[in-house]
């Protein structure tokens, strides 16, 4: 099986079946509910597509570069961009593509009420420091060069920034819509993690076993390659949950009164000099 025939069958079917279902739930006249309405949906999915390939490909190709992982010349293309080939660019936006189309059928779902007390500030805090903690440590172990966490760093380091700025903005918020997020966020990791050791175990790629901690999961997949889907869902979910809530368009209209607060403060204090 090559790249491209394993991203068709594992990615491109998905994601026409779920095209499909998104076709047939705007015949049967369901839509997203207002609570979840901020803004376009397949704006906010595009964008989510950008910031991916943006963000992404740096780090892919600086992984790429130092052998953490390499692909099987013979089941790719040969076309290469860096030092990666045109399969995995196709990869960095397929998986959003899938994410996103997975999270809108359950939002869809969601009842069309906004619960009160959804504001915490403590757990967001609380969660923020917590994560800013492992990001520390993960710089860590790449500043101490630990060979067998340097994959497992490598993925926290890249990733808990963007992620620490969606708690630091609603991490209270992605708790209120805890149980779509876990739907969003489960079952398609699960889906792409057991994809994911098929291709591994088919020689598509190899992970560095000399730059994992070797665990493996099903005695087939590395521990960071299911951490890797894992994070880069958490991505795309929180990323896509935070913009379309409509607790986030309050929480702006909060953050935008302070601003405007503390600018006429200023404003004041400047005059009465």
């Amino acid at each position: 099986m090559t790249y491209f025939s394993f991203l068709g069958l594992f990615v491109g079917v998905p994601i026409v079946i779920m095209l499909g279902v998104t076709w047939w739930d705007a015949r049967q006249g369901r839509t997203l509910p207002r609570r979840f309405a901020s803004y376009s949906p397949w704006a906010i999915l595009l964008l989510h597509l950008a910031l991916a390939l943006v963000y992404t490909t740096p780090w892919d190709n600086y992984l790429v570069a130092t052998s953490v992982w390499w692909y099987d010349p013979a089941k790719v293309t040969g076309i290469v961009f860096g030092y990666v080939p045109v399969e995995e660019y196709t990869f960095f936006l397929v998986q959003p593509i899938l994410t996103g189309l997975w999270l809108l059928f359950w939002l869809r779902r969601q009842p069309d009420v906004v619960e009160p007390g959804w504001e915490n500030g403590r757990f967001r805090y609380t969660t923020l420091i917590i994560l800013g903690i492992l990001w520390l440590g993960m710089v860590a172990i790449l500043a101490a060069s630990w060979a067998p966490g340097t994959y497992l760093a490598l993925i926290l380091v890249w990733a808990l920034l963007p992620i620490m700025l969606q708690v630091g903005f609603g991490g209270d918020i992605l708790w209120q819509h805890r149980r779509v997020v876990l739907l969003g966020l489960v079952p398609i990791t699960l889906f792409l993690a057991t994809a994911d050791a098929l291709a591994i175990y088919d020689g598509i790629w190899t992970i560095d076993p000399a730059q994992t901690l070797n665990w493996y999961l099903g005695g087939i997949l590395p521990f960071e390659e299911f951490l890797f889907f894992l994070i880069t869902n958490i991505l795309v979910v929180f990323g896509m949950t935070l913009f379309l809530a409509a607790e986030s368009q309050m929480r702006l209209a909060q953050v935008k009164k302070a601003v405007d607060q503390w600018r006429a403060r200023r404003w004041q204090v400047a005059s009465e000099k």
